[in-house]
């Protein structure tokens, strides 16, 4: 693993029940910013949890930039943001955007 992570291997506990892998901005595992936006979409394959977490800071640009992306256990981001924890069991097609300055998310309706 990277040494440029926001947690290191051995920091890691288990915060979860293992749960697949996700999609996590850099912005959030490396530059160590809260998930700001959270969806969960349908999973890639059967380990995949459909979840991707950004900071919301995030520009098109960066976006559009795959190498600002990887693929990490979803413990691992529970354990960069425990805040996430209470709202992974919920249903693929779900989108969450943190409620600025606090652990609460607030789920966004189209």
């Amino acid at each position: 693993m990277n040494n440029n992570y926001k947690i290191k291997p051995e920091d890691i506990k288990d915060l979860i029940h293992p749960s697949g892998y996700c999609y996590a901005s850099d912005k959030v595992t490396i530059d160590g910013l809260p998930v700001g936006f959270m969806y969960r979409e349908m999973s890639e394959d059967e380990e995949d949890s459909g979840w991707r977490f950004y900071s919301g800071t995030e520009t098109d640009e960066y976006v559009e930039n795959e190498h600002h992306f990887m693929m990490f256990d979803l413990n691992y981001i529970a354990n960069c943001d425990p805040a996430i924890i209470p709202y992974l069991k919920s249903k693929k097609g779900t989108e969450f955007e943190r409620v600025e300055g606090t652990d609460k998310f607030m789920e966004i309706k189209d």
